[in-house]
């Protein structure tokens, strides 16, 4: 089944979906942002008798690199907190997925100083520095 996903980045780790997401909470709160939410899918669907491999769901911040944006363009705000989620297809592969920086920039329109924030390549590389694809 192919599927678009423009403006997404998606990359292979070599880690569970569960240890993934623990490794990016932990890094993430260790460098002062907000986790707003960590949902477990896979749980969650099971509730309603839907089967669905391993699925996390995280969801974080930092309200003043947020906010600065949401100065510049309030609906900005669609796309935060920034999201990442990971996922376990039927090979067992453990996959990430998240909002590709330049995308949600050209977007919304916002300056290119103030993108940083969304650069979430930076922390996936520093939490993964095994990433296998």
């Amino acid at each position: 089944m192919a599927m678009k996903n423009t403006g997404i980045v998606t990359q292979q780790v070599a880690y569970s979906v569960k240890e993934s997401i623990d490794k990016l909470q932990a890094v993430i709160e260790k460098n002062g942002a907000t986790i707003y939410a960590r949902i477990d899918q896979q749980a969650e669907l099971k509730k309603a008798g839907i089967t669905i491999n391993p699925l996390e769901f995280l969801l974080f911040g930092n309200p003043v690199a947020g906010g600065k944006l949401m100065v510049e363009n309030p609906v900005v705000a669609l796309d935060l907190p920034l999201k990442i989620i990971a996922w376990e297809d039927n090979k067992q592969q453990t996959w990430l997925a998240y909002n590709e920086a330049v995308y949600v920039q050209e977007r919304y329109e916002l300056e290119p100083d103030v993108n940083s924030p969304l650069d979430l390549g930076k922390l996936i590389d520093r939490v993964f520095n095994s990433i296998t694809n």
